[in-house]
Parts: C-alpha cells; sequence; structure tokens
C-alpha cells in the first residue's frame, strides 16, 4: 500500500501488517512528495505538529519532531565505546540523519555511507534539510549503491559501522540476514563495533532474541539498548550493538562529553546519563535475552 492512500480526511494513519491491530496517525498540513522509487514508495508530508515527515512503503521513517532521539542514541552510544572511532561507515540512513551526528564527534576523521535508493537521499535535501546537511560535510563521502557488495571489497577497514535500516521488509529484509552481520563482522577492525537498529522490544522480541543470539556467536560482545522515539511504533526502538573487542563496556562510555562540548555539537537528548540508562531493560526483556545468552552458552559448551 502506497503511503499517499494511507492519508484520508487530513489524516495519514500508519497501518501496517508488522505491527497488527494498532495504527498511528498525524494530521497533514500538505502533501510535499509521493513517488515510487526503484526500491519503495516515498512520501513526505508536512504535518500539523511534527514538521515534514519522511515515510518509506507505508512506513513513517523519520519526523523533525523526534528525528534526533533515535539519531543521536544509535551514534553516540557506539562511537562512545570505541577508543578512536576515525573511520564510520553507514549502512543505509538516506536521510542524512545519522551522518550528521557522525560528523559531530570530534574523533572521527571519514565517514562513508551506502544507501541504495538516490530518490530519499535527494527528497531529503529538498524536504528534510536538518537532517541531509551532513551529505555536504567535508568527512562525508557518499556512495549510491548497495552495502553488501560495498562491504565485501572492504575488509578489516572501519572502527564503527552504523545500520540505519527500516524495518525487515522490502529493500531492508536482506539487512536482518545472518550474511549481513557476517559481511559487518568482517568489514570491521579486530576491535570494531556495529550500531543497529533493533526493533521494539514489544512487538518483535523474538527478531530480537534471535539477532542477539547470532551476534553472541559471532561477536565477541553483543548487548541490546532502548530508547524513546514518540513517533515509532510504541514509542520506543532498539539498538542492537556488537563489538570484535570482548572487552568493550557498552554500558560505560569511554568518552564523556563536557557541557560545552554537547552545547556546540547541538545535542538535543543523548548525554552519558542517558548512554547508561539505555541498557536498563524492563525485566520481560531481560529475562528474553537470558534466554538468548543461556542458548550462546550452550552452543559453545558443545562445540
Amino acid at each position: 500500500m502506497s503511503g499517499k492512500s494511507l492519508i484520508e480526511n487530513g489524516w495519514f494513519m500508519e497501518k501496517n501488517s508488522q505491527w497488527p491491530g494498532q495504527a498511528f496517525s498525524l494530521e497533514v498540513e500538505e502533501i510535499l512528495v509521493s513517488k515510487k522509487s526503484l526500491y519503495q514508495d516515498v512520501l513526505v508530508f508536512k504535518s500539523k505538529n511534527h514538521g515534514n515527515v519522511l515515510v518509506l512503503d507505508g512506513v513513517i521513517q523519520a519526523t523533525e519532531f523526534d528525528e534526533f532521539t533515535y539519531q543521536e542514541m544509535l551514534v553516540f552510544l557506539a562511537l562512545n565505546s570505541h577508543p578512536n572511532p576515525s573511520k564510520v561507515l553507514i549502512i543505509g540512513g538516506g536521510d542524512g540523519g545519522i551522518a550528521r551526528e557522525v560528523a559531530k564527534h570530534p574523533k572521527v576523521l571519514s565517514i562513508t555511507q551506502c544507501e541504495i535508493d538516490e530518490v530519499v537521499v535527494d527528497v531529503c535535501k529538498e524536504h528534510l534539510k536538518s537532517m541531509a546537511c551532513s551529505f555536504d560535510h567535508p568527512k562525508m563521502n557518499l556512495f549510491i549503491g548497495d552495502g553488501f557488495e560495498y562491504m565485501k571489497n572492504h575488509k578489516n577497514e572501519f572502527d564503527i559501522i552504523i545500520s540505519d535500516i527500516s524495518d525487515p521488509v522490502g529493500p531492508a529484509e536482506r539487512l536482518f540476514s545472518v550474511e549481513f552481520y557476517q559481511l559487518v563482522h568482517s568489514a570491521l577492525k579486530e576491535d570494531g563495533i556495529l550500531s543497529a537498529q533493533g526493533e521494539s522490544m514489544f512487538i518483535h522480541m523474538e527478531l530480537i532474541k534471535n539477532l542477539m543470539e547470532f551476534c553472541n556467536n559471532l561477536f565477541e560482545k553483543a548487548s541490546y539498548a532502548s530508547t524513546y522515539v514518540p513517533t515509532y511504533p510504541c514509542g520506543q526502538i532498539g539498538f542492537l550493538l556488537a563489538s570484535k573487542n570482548k572487552n568493550t563496556d557498552f554500558e560505560n562510555p569511554l568518552t564523556v562529553f563536557t557541557e560545552e562540548e554537547k552545547e556546540s555539537m547541538k545535542l538535543r537528548y543523548y548525554d552519558e546519563h542517558l548512554h547508561k540508562n539505555a541498557f536498563v531493560l524492563p525485566r520481560f526483556v531481560k529475562k528474553e535475552l537470558e534466554k538468548s545468552k543461556r542458548l550462546h552458552l550452550l552452543s559453545m559448551t558443545n562445540k
């Protein structure tokens, strides 16, 4: 179903089989873009209270109202857990928000971004300029193409890989596969860290458990964190973090920004306290993740 067809009587309603039995609505002032790319349906509209909104295949990806809550956490949970995150690869992230935050980090020297859909980049440059401003940053190198193919040709190269992808349907489906995580592992340096969009713990717990079990087997360390994003399903999104270094301590950041740095970086959400608290999870989530960890330990024992 196209995004435009989900607008009725002046309201966009996000109905999707990925979160059955619930929907989320925003009042629409003006449709800015409605088109089909080679990969997906692309919609941008101006909302009543949430600024401009990017929708792909009928699912909200970002709003000007709350995008920073997601972008800052996906970036700085990983970058501040690494001693020297100088070289960063972003998979996806066509709106530019993740690259904008990565570019702020003083230790980052270069950013490579692989986005398969050039239409998303072009649309965001025109209608989501506060995020897409990152594409003009001197640290930035944008590659329009398949992130799988790119990583196959870049082994042991990156300190950080950030996977900023939509839900596991359409062009993003492969980015939740075993092959994807294996390619990430090979493209990271020996102490490299992955930060990936990790879905909602209220809806996709089984998927999260499977991803965590796999990452525990592939990486030396894996952890799950959470944050609030009002316009995402259930108002919550998770982050899957994995490191090739067994000594990585995700819960205690190696880099802590001063108040002056936070202001100059224009951080609106992330700080060291939220970094630590992001790993404090509800009891039902901890129980489920413990099951996946026990399965990992059992598999290690049987090897």
